[in-house]
């Protein structure tokens, strides 16, 4: 049967390439009767596999029918890589599974586990079929160790790379959910900072402040930072970068929330000031943003 390809896809991701060592003709030889077992005893040795998959309690959250139709095709991949010694299929093949079942709460030891599995089953048709010929069954245990080893690291590598891009993907959709920037009113803008602000998220409020001020014309910003518990010298210069960078797009910035400590602190870093307007509270801010938009506030009678 054709080893299952899944569809290449466009990903900027760098990882560990695996290659198997080169073979000598006598351990070539050996794989090449090891494949031919694993293919005429295939639909025994897949369901034996599914089965004790299920029995350890290992991908629990798929179905029988998915866990079959997984299994099936890593087994054919599995062989593939034993017979032509590249990874690269399976690499991929790994990398598209666990994009699907990451986001169903599948685990890292999980996989390890179901691929684990799959070298003990073969290991023990191995033993089965060369019990009466030792020195032969040593042989081709030889030939296959080395193999198996590398195509367990190569499925756990691949899973632990899917996964820390799909932490990062969200880490990225936590920060800009936490620091969204707000249009009150025609040509003015909001950004409320809560928490704590390392260089990376500095650099990401930036760039958002700077599309938002791009996407709505805005001719006044205002930043809020009432939320935030300290900065260091760092953050307090990216901060006056920012202002400087919104005041080229034609944007004024007025900063408001500014504590006692933080306050402090760029006094004492040499930050400064001149560049950046400031206001004590962020009602106060809103204000000063709609006179430099020319607004006024008129009381109504009774207010």
């Amino acid at each position: 049967m054709p080893v299952k390809h899944m569809p290449m896809k466009d990903r900027s991701r760098k990882g560990i390439e695996f290659t198997l060592s080169p073979t000598t003709d006598s351990t070539q030889a050996l794989l090449t009767e090891l494949v031919s077992h694993l293919r005429q005893n295939r639909t025994r040795l897949r369901e034996e596999w599914a089965r004790r998959i299920t029995e350890s309690r290992l991908l629990t959250a798929m179905t029988r029918e998915e866990v079959f139709v997984e299994a099936t095709a890593v087994y054919d991949n599995y062989v593939a890589v034993l017979e032509t010694g590249s990874v690269e299929a399976l690499q991929e093949y790994a990398r598209d599974l666990s994009e699907r079942i990451i986001p169903r709460g599948v685990e890292t030891h999980e996989v390890l586990g179901i691929v684990l599995l799959l070298r003990d089953v073969l290991a023990r048709s191995l033993f089965k079929k060369y019990q009466t010929d030792l020195a032969m069954l040593n042989q081709v245990l030889d030939a296959y160790e080395p193999a198996a080893n590398r195509i367990a690291n190569t499925v756990g590598v691949s899973f632990v790379q899917e996964r820390e891009r799909i932490i990062r993907q969200q880490q990225e959709a936590i920060r800009e959910l936490s620091t969204p920037v707000l249009q009150v009113r025609e040509r003015l803008l909001i950004l409320p900072i809560i928490g704590v602000i390392d260089p990376q998220r500095a650099r990401q409020l930036t760039e958002q402040l700077l599309r938002g001020i791009r996407g709505n014309r805005a001719k006044v910003v205002v930043i809020d930072i009432t939320g935030v518990p300290s900065v260091d010298s760092g953050v307090a210069n990216h901060l006056v970068q920012t202002v400087d960078a919104s005041r080229l797009m034609g944007a004024t910035v007025i900063v408001t929330g500014l504590s006692s400590e933080i306050a402090q602190t760029l006094v004492t870093i040499g930050v400064d000031l001149t560049k950046m307007k400031t206001v004590g509270d962020l009602q106060g801010g809103i204000e000063e943003a709609e006179r430099l938009l020319g607004y006024q506030i008129v009381t109504s009678p009774g207010a």
